[in-house]
């Protein structure tokens, strides 16, 4: 199965694309965090109270279907690789491409899990559930009041450094994307958005080719 999957993963790959999978993988995680990142800060200036609750555990279910997605995502990309287009060039450009991805990987297990960690030690009373699936609570309930406050304090804090993260990898990302696409005009951009053509590198703009 796998090395179907691979076989035909390649027909878009070998045109420098990611494959249909992949890019909806891509662009599912993107509005996911866009909205994670608004009803978190929505949720955060509500007054304490039943609206603050059902808010909270909307927010949950989205930060567990982001695990589950990013999970998936992660074994897609070990058993079907993604193009090699030119990001993947020899250069400061390519590394830093990389690792900007290894970072979103993590900030995608952090932020969910951090936000599991925050509501299994003290907020048991907001139920989990993958949209109508029960998802449990971690089980912190066997320890003392005092260390699982001391949980909570902790994935409180990654929580809002993974939010502060992603805050700034978003805009560097897409800024990325856009300089690979109008300055560089290489196929970087077009690989996951397929709508798009790869521009002509002698366009009218004059910008140089890479």
């Amino acid at each position: 199965m796998i090395r179907r999957l691979r076989a035909w993963a390649r027909l878009h790959t070998d045109e420098k694309r990611y494959s249909p999978v992949g890019v909806t993988f891509h662009w599912t995680m993107a509005a996911l965090i866009t909205f994670q990142l608004w009803w978190g800060w929505r949720t955060s200036r509500l007054p304490v109270g039943g609206d603050k609750l059902d808010a909270y555990e909307i927010h949950a279910a989205f930060g567990l279907l982001i695990l589950t997605l990013a999970l998936l995502r992660m074994v897609w990309r070990i058993f079907i690789p993604g193009p090699v287009n030119d990001a993947d060039k020899p250069g400061w450009q390519s590394k830093a491409a990389h690792l900007t991805h290894f970072a979103f990987y993590a900030l995608f297990l952090a932020l969910p899990l951090s936000g599991w960690g925050m509501l299994s030690a003290t907020g048991r009373d907001v139920p989990l559930s993958l949209f109508g699936l029960p998802w449990p609570h971690l089980p912190l309930e066997g320890l003392s009041q005092e260390t699982r406050w001391r949980i909570e304090e902790w994935a409180e804090t990654l929580h809002w450094l993974a939010i502060w993260g992603m805050l700034l990898l978003i805009p560097a990302h897409v800024g990325a994307a856009l300089k690979h696409y109008f300055w560089d005009r290489d196929d970087v951009l077009p690989g996951m958005a397929p709508v798009l053509d790869e521009l002509d590198p002698d366009g009218p703009t004059g910008s140089p080719s890479r």
